[in-house]
Parts: structure tokens; C-alpha cells; sequence
């Protein structure tokens, strides 16, 4: 295993409470600042990145996703549910049902996989033990709730086959694999434990698959990314200069790293703390799957 301060360079200076949900969509980087409920999208096309607001919702938003067919428009994991989100910022609700759960929860981290469903996970606001679920959203517009029993749901992250799906728990440290029937969307087999991480290691937040199948993983509190070996072997630490990186997204051919960071829970945040980072890595990776609603 290696570890390595790459030289991180600042693309967006730190504005966000808790910047999350990095993904590459149609040739730019799109993110949330999950709190205040904003999506952006950040081009560096022209030479100089330049990060512009997309929406500004009433409700946390947790993670978006493109919706094939439909350019400019995006399924996201907002608020209690899951709904559509237009260009103009208006949302209709597919479903919501975290407002069916006990306690006051908010849903987290989401994407789209390869066969065109959305998954998203929630979190208790209190994180109240076991409060949180893990939900697929099918292109009819059904959201299942797929798993139940965790914490704060983080990820998830597939393989580019769509048959191997991993979660994060963050409360608890553990990154959990789930074999996944690409037809169905149900669960083949799983949730196993694929990495439990020590408290001084750090907690696993946003996840990517690389083009070579390992896992890179965000670390909150210990202010690095690991990249781990599907046999569950950690081959690379990278240690970002901020102590709560949220997401990591590799972009599709340019070997970097664009990683979110977190303002939340610092005490004496820097530019590189609540910012987007671009860091240069040996990998890459792939531009987002879309869901492909029949709506």
C-alpha cells in the first residue's frame, strides 16, 4: 500500500457547508451542497473552472442523477424521497418515504446504474442507530426500499457491469458488496462486508469504481481517499488537504480525482474545507449512468 500527498489543486474555494454527490455528466462536473439544497455544475472546458448554480431547492438535496432522453432535467434524492427535478427548479415527487419512518430523517448520497435504476440512501437527522434505508428507484417510477438497518447510507458505487454494488454505512465504518441481478434489480446476493474501517482510519463516504474495477473511497474525518482492490486489498492512500472529504469522482480520461469536501464539523476551515479539489491520480473513470424513466 502507497500514500501520497498529490498536489491538490483548489477548483472551487471553500463556500459549501457540505459539498457531496460529484458526478460527470455530459463533459462537466456536477455536484450538491446537500443543506442548502443547491446543484451545480462546474466546466473547465474553457481553461478555467468556473462552477455555476443549477437549482436552489427548499429541501436538503442529497445526490442527482441525469435522466436519459431528457437533457438539463435529473432524478434526485431530495428532502424525504425521490423526485424529478426540471431545468427551471421545480420537482415532482415520485415518492417519499422517509416521511413515513419514525424518526426525522433526510435522504443522502444517490446514482444511477448501468441498467438505468436510481439508488439512494437515507439518514436519520439525528443519526438515530439503524434508522437508515437504502432505496431503488425502477424506470416506472417505483421506489423499493432494498435495504433497511443502517445508519447514515452512503455511495452507493457500481461496477460497470451493473452486477456489483457497494454501499457505505458511515456511522459504523463498514463498506458493505452486494451482488446485484442487472435485470431485476434485485440483490443476487449480500449485503457483505467488504472493508470495516477503524475509527482512527476514518468514515467511508462518497464511493467510485474505477476503470480498472477498484474502489476509491472518500474518508471523512482523516482527510484522505482510499482506493481498494476488489479482493478487498487497499493498494493506494491519498491524503487531500481537507479533513472531510464527502465524494470522489474520477474524470473519464484525464486521470483526476475531483474531490468534495466538507465546512460541517471543522473547526477552523481553510479554501480547501467546504471546496471542489482536483487532484492528479493514476486511474480513471466513467462519465455518470443516467436513469431511464418511462414516466
Amino acid at each position: 500500500m502507497t500514500s501520497t500527498a498529490h498536489p491538490a489543486a483548489v477548483l472551487v474555494e471553500g463556500a459549501y457547508e457540505l459539498a457531496e454527490g460529484g458526478r460527470w455528466v455530459d463533459g462537466r462536473y456536477v455536484y450538491v451542497d446537500i443543506l442548502s439544497g443547491r446543484l451545480f455544475e462546474l466546466r473547465d472546458d474553457t481553461g478555467r473552472a468556473t462552477a455555476r448554480q443549477l437549482a436552489r431547492l427548499d429541501v436538503p438535496l442529497g445526490a442527482v442523477a441525469p435522466v436519459s432522453g431528457r437533457p438539463d432535467e435529473w432524478i434526485a434524492a431530495a428532502g424525504t424521497g425521490i423526485a424529478l427535478l426540471t431545468a427551471d427548479g421545480a420537482l415532482t415527487w415520485l415518492d417519499r418515504p422517509e416521511d413515513r419512518t419514525p424518526v426525522p430523517s433526510r435522504m443522502n448520497d444517490g446514482v444511477a446504474d448501468p441498467a438505468g435504476r436510481f439508488w439512494a440512501g437515507s439518514m436519520a437527522y439525528d443519526g438515530t442507530p439503524g434508522a437508515g434505508s437504502l432505496y431503488r428507484t425502477d424506470p416506472d417510477g417505483t421506489v423499493v426500499r432494498v435495504l433497511d438497518g443502517l445508519t447514515i447510507t452512503n455511495g452507493p458505487a457500481f461496477t460497470a457491469d451493473g452486477t456489483t454494488m457497494y454501499v457505505a454505512d458511515t456511522a459504523v465504518g463498514t463498506v458493505l458488496r452486494c451482488r446485484v441481478d442487472p435485470v431485476s434489480g434485485d440483490l443476487s446476493a449480500g449485503p457483505e462486508t467488504f472493508a470495516r474501517l477503524r475509527d482512527d482510519e476514518g468514515s467511508p463516504d462518497g464511493m467510485t469504481v474505477d476503470d480498472e474495477g477498484c474502489l476509491w473511497i472518500a474518508m471523512w474525518g482523516t482527510g484522505t481517499v482510499r482506493r481498494y482492490h476488489p479482493d478487498g486489498r487497499l493498494l493506494h492512500t491519498v491524503i487531500v488537504p481537507a479533513p472531510h472529504p464527502t465524494s470522489v469522482c474520477l474524470h473519464p480520461g484525464d486521470d483526476r480525482l475531483f474531490v468534495t469536501t466538507a465546512r460541517y464539523g471543522v473547526t477552523s476551515p481553510t479554501a480547501a474545507s467546504g471546496a471542489v479539489l482536483s487532484v492528479p491520480v493514476p486511474a480513471s473513470g466513467t462519465a455518470a449512468c443516467s436513469w431511464r424513466g418511462r414516466l
